[in-house]
């Protein structure tokens, strides 16, 4: 039948049917005159390439004529985040023989996204025989830090986020006999700067991270001398906030951030390290969409449970669906959502804000994540140790 007599017996009712058969039609003319040039030896591979073909351009018009993109026709939003739940379980799997984690599913580098299954190793996690869900405290360690690792001590907490602003000589050695001393497991080496950081909605996109261009430069070199400091230490993993990457892909300031992302989680890869970026100033998308345009597969989250509040950007609960393939570090730490639309929102102490405890905790659990819970609490002196105790305790209740 021509493409004209299929037209007239469709009634012209469905024209992205016989825009279809049109193709179908064209394309089956160049498929013969193929098959009868090469000759009859290899007019079978031909006929394959033309089917191929055919099948590639009709899916290629269809998705034009409804308008799709390329990520919404490898799966549908619903498809999307049971993807993710999906993988986060195989992620975060139990431990094979010998107490060694497999690989996780993840693909961090693929366009595709994880759900394809794409293996890869997230190199120094530093979970393997250990507790999941085992508690810490984020300490800064000044240039004292056996003091800071006596009070995670006292606390009864085994594990930290050792926060360093300053890597002055022999504070490699100090950290690491302190360490020693009080047994503390440090997860990661944080930092954050050099240079302002206002924490609102105003001054924060011009000073927060990786975003402002003024301290870039600085920032990524700072970064750097992290890494080799927790190279010489023995930690796993750098963190800091990347600050609030643009969610528009085609901005020329999201671009330059990825750009900076990248330089600094390539550095961590040569030392052996994962980067882990925290949550709070973008959305969950944004992050994974940055994550994946950076493209290495020694990149991590650390969840902040309460930034995502705190800054009107998610319901935690649901953004671990979202991130939960990426997450090697928790921040337990709750708050309030902003309603001055100048300023964040206010933090609180564990269990007096809108972050679900109970329903996170279960959710890592059927997740079998396998990293350690940091508590954090942003006030100071004692009322910040008392804090912390009873977090502990009400976290401890939870994890059972």
């Amino acid at each position: 039948m021509t493409y004209q007599g299929h037209c007239l017996r469709a009634g012209r009712k469905n024209k992205l049917a016989s825009r279809c058969w049109k193709m179908r039609c064209r394309v089956s003319f160049h498929r013969q005159f193929a098959i009868k040039k090469a000759g009859k030896g290899r007019s079978k591979e031909r006929i394959k390439t033309g089917k191929d073909f055919t099948q590639r351009a009709q899916r290629h018009r269809v998705h034009r004529e409804e308008g799709e993109s390329e990520e919404m026709r490898t799966q549908d939003r619903r498809g999307f985040l049971r993807g993710t739940a999906a993988t986060a379980a195989v992620v975060f799997s139990t431990r094979g023989a010998g107490g060694a984690s497999p690989a996780p599913t993840v693909g961090v580098g693929s366009s595709a996204g994880w759900v394809e299954g794409q293996t890869v190793a997230w190199k120094a996690f530093g979970n393997e025989g250990k507790k999941p869900l085992r508690l810490g405290l984020i300490i800064g360690i000044g240039n004292d830090p056996d003091a800071a690792m006596a009070k995670v001590h006292a606390l009864g907490l085994p594990t930290c986020q050792v926060y360093v602003t300053e890597f002055t000589p022999g504070l490699v050695g100090s950290l690491q006999k302190a360490l020693g001393k009080y047994g503390i497991e440090a997860t990661s080496i944080v930092v954050g700067g050099p240079g302002k950081e206002v924490w609102d909605f105003y001054e924060g996109p011009l000073t927060i991270g990786l975003v402002p261009r003024d301290t870039r430069a600085a920032r990524i070199a700072h970064i750097k001398k992290a890494s080799d400091f927790a190279k010489e230490c023995g930690v796993a993993a750098v963190q800091t906030h990347c600050g609030f990457i643009p969610e528009n892909p085609n901005d020329v300031l999201y671009k330059e951030t990825v750009a900076a992302m990248r330089e600094v989680a390539e550095y961590c890869k040569r030392n052996g390290q994962n980067f882990r970026y925290e949550t709070g100033q973008e959305t969950p998308i944004t992050l994974v969409r940055a994550m994946r345009d950076v493209g290495l597969d020694n990149q991590g989250v650390n969840f902040d449970l309460a930034n995502l509040i705190l800054y009107g950007k998610a319901n935690p609960v649901d953004a671990i669906e979202i991130l939960a393939p990426y997450v090697q570090g928790i921040h337990a730490k709750d708050g309030l959502w902003p309603t001055n639309p100048k300023e964040l929102g206010e933090e609180v102490a564990i269990g007096k804000g809108k972050v679900d405890f109970a329903r996170i905790i279960s959710r890592l659990k059927e997740m079998k994540y396998p990293g350690a819970v940091t508590i954090e609490r942003e006030t100071s002196g004692p009322q910040q140790m008392e804090d912390v105790r009873e977090a502990k305790e009400y976290l401890e209740k939870l994890i059972g």
